[in-house]
């Protein structure tokens, strides 16, 4: 099974709240979903992203994934420095 980090759009209509979750990658995209990893609203004045760092590196050490975006949310939040960090020290 192919685990991706993934956005999960919830909101009304023209009001996109996204959800980032670790999902499946043949499952739909407001399909049901492993686990919560955190919450993007990109409509407010200014982004607000809510990841939990534990969480998401938890699913990028087993494997996951991300998409594009989420990789970008990842990076500003510091998350994939944080998980190259760790990657090197195993390898060491």
């Amino acid at each position: 099974m192919a685990v991706k980090l993934r956005l999960m759009r919830m909101g009304a209509k023209k009001r996109p709240f996204y959800r980032i979750v670790a999902i499946d990658s043949r499952t739909k995209r407001d399909g049901e979903y492993l686990e919560l990893v955190g919450t993007y609203n990109p409509i407010s004045g200014e982004k607000q992203v809510s990841i939990n760092k534990e969480v998401a590196l938890k699913w990028l050490n087993n494997g996951a994934i991300p998409s594009d975006t989420v990789r970008s949310l990842l990076k500003e939040e510091g998350i994939m420095k944080l998980y190259a960090e760790s990657k090197n020290k195993k390898e060491q």
